[in-house]
């Protein structure tokens, strides 16, 4: 995207576009980028080769191997990747940096041949990535248009002739009639010289994006067709939106932020153009950004949160072969990952390992896992962490982890009570902020696989040795067993037993089949149990390719830490991402009420709940723009359709879709709506998934949004679209217009 400084951006031509909105001609690094370097690209101790970077004219692209500098997320100086750490005698540390891209791509690790090449790389990337990030929705736009015009001037001319513009319409996803986009090319061809320039593209374009479903909106409130005056804005935001009593602030407010045009502005009014930047704004998005923000109340009870959680976190791949690695752990945490697992193995010289044992996964030191842990831990969030630590490891060893932990961590590792006292419930997110706390299951109170899970006992018929009253020995070391203070892993006796005799500070893991046995046979005895106690769930061991199960059916129990494969992504991590997008990101979504304080709620009958108030959601699905091309061959065009899918209790678990749009990915139109009543909004989350229909097999991912039913706002909205890897599909978006209502008799 978008790459040069602010401060020496190219002006902007009459019309608003900028002619060049790409690089800062006389900034130094960015100039040391264009003309390109000899860098060793490293892959291991035995793999590292010459490659010439450079950066392409449009600012966003850098060649060896087209690395999009839009998906960089940023760039680490030094040894700070366990490959160029493993070459450090070889290179130092004033060579070395790692490009760190968005989404699960792997990492790039470089070596200049000079300090002053690596420091110039390091300061020209970091710019480039801050100016991505920094770009306003026109800004990019204007990028947008400017990387579409440099792939159709094939000859680098300068100017686009009729043959490059039907090129152009291919990769744009579009599949337009010729007469009809000859028609467009002669009207923007003000010079009448048969090519385009790029002012002249800039017409073309807007004529060929000229947003019908939009004007038609427009039109409805506008009496002039010309302007929407601040009392016709109000009425918009009234009716549509369903702002309320702030309609009136809030027209003016828009107005003030999103309008163009200084004479509208002067008039208290909004134009098509500021209507439109509205509506593809984050003030026009589905996802409420207030919601956005840390808003809830952080000083209740650890067991009343739903907790980010990852699983075998150390992982980049399967849990079979996979790579063990550092950077997973970065990975999960700044994804918001509040409760990260390490399983810990004896080492050589005494230095305990972490991998997935008995397979043939890598193996990092724990050490280096602590280190990065004690690092990054609250770069994303500054709310606890759970250490869930699966113990293998000798009692020396064992002692070496304590030991490690005290020295790396310092005081972040919690050691004691907040006060000194045995806790009656749990202390908060925000008691416990900047802390990390330590869970520990060893081969007493072990994970088991589900073909391994024991039968639990009644509470009747526990011997004084089940409840850790007699000789069993735990092979825990005390140094170890020292460090857990709120999260001590105990075997589940069963609900009744845990009401009657657990502490707060007791908590016991479960593996999925186990966890869904519970909550399909007991939910309420578990959303009860999950009030008090804090419960994880884990994935069957027989997922060797790292798969996951689906999260919602726990959360609707109110299991905390329901933990996936982070690594891997999919469904069950869309609904994960889309859950914890609240709430400022920080990786604690505060459970709704009756999870918390009322013991009637059973997911399996929600409308036996005191206050059940089922709700009707229609959601007329609009149109979609600048859907990605799928499959690159000349001609080939998607065939869209929306599919919108409901993740809550049983009874809200649904699913509807569109028809499709025949050769139509950039700007296609369905106008069709669809309804779904839903009877627990406080646990529902709505995911709308786009994909390319193929009749004659699976239809083709093209990008989804996932979307907590409690932050959707009303009216007309967009849906900015991400990809399967979870990173945001530039100008990718559906328009919706989204209406919820009150279910009654007569809307039945």
């Amino acid at each position: 995207m978008q790459c040069c400084l602010r401060s020496q951006r190219s002006q902007p031509s009459n019309n608003g576009f900028r002619a060049c909105p790409l690089l800062a001609q006389d900034d130094e690094d960015i100039q040391v980028m264009k003309a390109g370097a000899m860098l060793r690209k490293v892959k291991s101790r035995s793999w590292k080769k010459q490659r010439h970077f450079r950066l392409q004219d449009d600012g966003q692209t850098i060649w060896y191997k087209s690395y999009v500098v839009l998906l960089l997320s940023a760039v680490r100086e030094g040894h700070q990747s366990e490959v160029l750490q493993s070459i450090a005698e070889e290179f130092p540390a004033d060579l070395c940096f790692t490009l760190v891209f968005r989404g699960r791509r792997g990492n790039l690790d470089l070596v200049a041949e000079s300090a002053s090449d690596a420091q110039a790389w390091i300061r020209g990337i970091r710019k480039l990535v801050q100016n991505t990030e920094s770009m306003d929705a026109k800004e990019r736009l204007d990028q947008w248009i400017w990387d579409w015009f440099q792939k159709a001037d094939k000859n680098k001319d300068g100017r686009m002739n009729f043959k490059e513009v039907r090129s152009l319409l291919k990769m744009m996803n579009v599949d337009m009639n010729e007469e009809y986009a000859l028609r467009l090319f002669t009207r923007a061809d003000k010079s009448e010289s048969g090519c385009l320039e790029i002012e002249e593209f800039v017409q073309f374009y807007k004529m060929l994006t000229q947003r019908e479903d939009v004007w038609n909106v427009f039109q409805n409130y506008s009496r002039d067709g010309q302007m929407l005056t601040l009392a016709e804005l109000e009425e918009f935001l009234r009716q549509e939106q369903q702002k309320g009593e702030e309609s009136q602030d809030h027209a003016h407010e828009l107005i003030v932020r999103f309008e163009p045009s200084e004479t509208a502005k002067k008039q208290g009014a909004m134009s098509i153009d500021g209507f439109q930047i509205y509506l593809v704004s984050s003030e026009g998005d589905i996802f409420d950004p207030q919601r956005l923000e840390l808003h809830q109340d952080m000083s209740q009870p650890l067991s009343h949160y739903f907790i980010c959680s990852s699983h075998n976190t150390y992982l980049m791949e399967d849990q079979l072969r996979g790579q063990s690695s550092q950077e997973a752990y970065i990975r999960a945490l700044k994804r918001g990952c509040r409760c990260v697992e390490v399983d810990c193995w004896d080492g050589p010289n005494g230095e305990p390992v972490v991998y997935h044992g008995h397979t043939f996964t890598s193996k990092i030191l724990f050490r280096d896992v602590i280190t990065t842990l004690g690092e990054y831990a609250f770069k994303v969030s500054e709310f606890p962490v759970v250490l869930s630590l699966e113990n293998h490891c000798s009692v020396e060893q064992q002692r070496v982890m304590a030991q490690l932990m005290d020295t790396i961590l310092g005081d972040t590792l919690l050691r004691a009570p907040l006060n000194g006292l045995v806790p009656q419930v749990l202390p908060s997110p925000l008691d416990l902020k900047g802390k990390i706390l330590l869970k520990v299951t060893d081969e007493v109170t072990d994970e088991v696989s589900d073909e391994d899970e024991p039968k639990s006992p009644s509470a009747e018929t526990l011997s004084a040795e089940d409840l850790g009253l007699g000789d069993k020995k735990s092979k825990l070391s005390r140094e170890l067993s020292d460090l857990v203070v709120y999260c001590k892993s105990v075997h589940f006796y069963g609900f009744e037993y845990s009401c009657q005799h657990s502490k707060c500070y007791e908590m016991s893991s479960f593996s999925e089949s186990k966890a869904r046995k519970l909550a399909k046979e007991k939910g309420m005895e578990f959303v009860q149990h999950n009030s008090r106690h804090l419960s994880r769930v884990y994935p069957s061991g027989m997922r060797t390719d790292s798969s996951n199960y689906n999260p919602q059916e726990l959360w609707n129990v109110g299991c905390q830490m329901v933990a996936l494969n982070v690594q891997t992504a999919g469904l069950e991590m869309d609904l994960n991402d889309g859950l914890f997008h609240q709430n400022g990101c920080c990786g604690y979504v505060l459970k709704p009420d009756f999870m918390r304080n009322d013991s009637s709620f059973d997911p399996e009958r929600p409308e036996e709940r005191e206050g059940y108030k089922p709700l009707r959601l229609s959601i007329q699905v609009i149109s979609g723009q600048q859907l990605p091309k799928l499959n690159q061959k000349e001609g080939s065009i998607v065939d869209p359709l929306v599919r919108v899918e409901i993740y809550g209790v049983s009874k809200d678990q649904a699913k509807q879709e569109t028809s499709y749009i025949h050769n139509n990915g950039f700007n296609p139109l369905w106008n069709e709506t669809l309804n779904f009543i839903i009877h627990v909004p406080e646990l529902a989350l709505v995911r709308f998934v786009v994909e390319d229909y193929d009749k004659a097999s699976r239809n083709d991912f093209v990008g989804q949004f996932t979307v907590p039913f409690t932050c959707i706002q009303p009216g007309y909205r967009h849906i900015h679209l991400l990809s399967k890897d979870g990173t945001a599909l530039p100008l990718s978006s559906l328009f919706v217009n989204i209406k919820i209502s009150e279910l009654t008799t007569e809307t039945e």
